[in-house]
């Protein structure tokens, strides 16, 4: 909850009533058949998403994918259209006129054809289906209900209930919604000779990949499960799906052929948007790094650094706005963007040569520290939280902002993405050996399991394909 309110709370102010991305996604084409709404939308989720993940392979792999789906599908005269967003989040979606999107974090996590074929059908039978148009027509049925009743009821207690009860339909709604767009997609795919039992493995490891990146805190996520019915009923209806369209092993998995396009995908954060590295962020082509406190996990988000303690009892925000040059920033802190700042604990210095301020803010469970650095022509800010401040704990804050420095020409230059490497397993090969190889700095075993599919007890077998992450 405190990570969603630092994700929200204060983005929104600053003197100038602006505020600038992490993330430097690359200016967007438009698309000829959209409406200018459409095309608004359309520039709005490349900036949301990183932008376009420029991979002619994947790309063609995704649109054939699609196309054998389309001519499966009950619809077969609509045109599906599908961006390939370069973002490390596991997601995908569509808008109502058929156009697709997909991150390359979902094409990573996925590990045969059949499991991409699942989501992408899911997001077609949302389209088929005219969700999004029957959903705004529950809307305005819920909202005119709730105006009667508000005029016709001098109860407000029983207004409310009437309210509480128009929001809980919409909600069961949208949730069958989900589910049919589940069985739409599976049924589609097995239509399409796609092995149907796809969806509830990929479904399965979605979950599990959440799970790793939130640390059990229930961070602020944009993957594909946020917004969807609990995993486990929705494994559990896409067997029965499944099982309706065939038994196991009649539709085809296109395993090594979906490795073989998949190998060399970027892997987690793209250099150019700024990365983590455990407890460093780094951002090459804005020229700076830091390091967060100890025990703190990072998440690239785009509208700005996120980070989380182990507990939970300790988190941070990192963004960037834009200040008058005139104003010092010990004013810009006392500038009423966030409450209850006290004045009395304003102090100005210097981070690596780079003008600083800092201030203590308090509110109702948490206190915050609070630090605006000025680098380039912008400031940037960084929001600690702790529920119990203590003269240590704000130490680490200190400390972490310490850490905040220009990156040399020679960093920027050598830093590069890490990326899917796809691998034979030989005779002597294990879960674990393989895990080694990850270049990743926490949690590699779990990391391959998740991305290769295996649950806990799995092994690997001699003269198989697996995923590992490279630099």
């Amino acid at each position: 909850m405190l990570l969603a309110a630092l994700l929200a709370g204060c983005s929104s102010f600053s003197p100038t009533g602006g505020k600038v991305s992490l993330r430097l996604p690359e200016p967007s084409p438009t698309t000829a058949r959209m409406t200018a709404a459409e095309r608004r939308e359309h520039r709005r989720i490349l900036g949301s998403y990183g932008g376009h993940y420029e991979n002619a392979r994947i790309q063609k792999m995704v649109q054939d994918t699609v196309n054998r789906l389309t001519a499966a599908s009950m619809r077969p005269d609509l045109k599906f259209r599908v961006t390939l967003l370069n973002s490390p989040a596991t997601n995908a979606f569509a808008m109502p006129n058929g156009h697709l999107y997909v991150t390359r974090g979902l094409v990573a996590l996925a590990n045969d054809q059949s499991e991409l074929a699942s989501v992408l059908g899911h997001e077609m039978g949302h389209v088929i289906a005219r969700h999004a148009q029957l959903r705004e027509k529950k809307a305005r049925q819920a909202a005119i209900m709730s105006r009667a009743v508000s005029n016709a009821l001098s109860d407000p207690e029983g207004g409310a209930l009437a309210l509480a009860k128009s929001k809980l339909t919409l909600a069961t709604f949208s949730r069958m919604q989900e589910f049919e767009a589940d069985a739409i997609g599976i049924k589609t795919s097995a239509r399409a000779g796609f092995d149907p039992y796809g969806a509830a493995r990929f479904l399965a490891d979605m979950q599990r990949s959440a799970n790793l990146k939130s640390g059990g805190h229930g961070a602020p996520t944009t993957d594909f499960l946020s917004d969807h019915p609990s995993t486990p009923a929705r494994v559990k209806m896409a067997l029965v799906d499944a099982r309706e369209s065939g038994v196991k092993g009649i539709g085809a998995r296109d395993r090594n052929a979906y490795l073989k396009d998949l190998n060399g995908i970027v892997y987690g954060e793209d250099p150019s948007e700024g990365f983590v590295r455990g407890r460093r962020f780094v951002h090459p082509k804005l020229g700076f790094s830091f390091e967060a406190p100890p025990g703190f996990t990072l998440d690239n988000t785009a509208q700005a650094v996120l980070g989380l303690k182990d507990g939970g009892d300790e988190a941070m925000r990192l963004d960037v706005v834009s200040v008058p040059a005139g104003q010092s920033l010990a004013q810009y802190l006392n500038s009423g963007w966030i409450e209850n700042v006290d004045a009395s604990s304003l102090r100005a210095f210097t981070v690596n040569g780079f003008p600083a301020a800092t201030a203590l803010a308090s509110g109702k469970d948490w206190t915050f520290r609070l630090f605006a650095v000025r680098f380039g022509g912008d400031v940037y800010r960084f929001i600690f939280a702790a529920k119990t401040m203590t003269p240590a704990i704000d130490r680490t804050f200190r400390a972490s902002v310490g850490s905040f420095r220009r990156m040399t020409l020679k960093e920027r230059k050598r830093v590069r993405p890490l990326r899917v490497k796809i691998v034979t397993v030989g005779a002597h090969d294990t879960v674990v050996s393989m895990a080694r190889r990850m270049a990743v700095s926490d949690h590699r075993l779990k990391r391959f399991r998740v991305l290769n599919g295996l649950g806990t007890k799995a092994r690997l077998k001699p003269g198989t394909k697996v995923k590992i992450v490279v630099e």
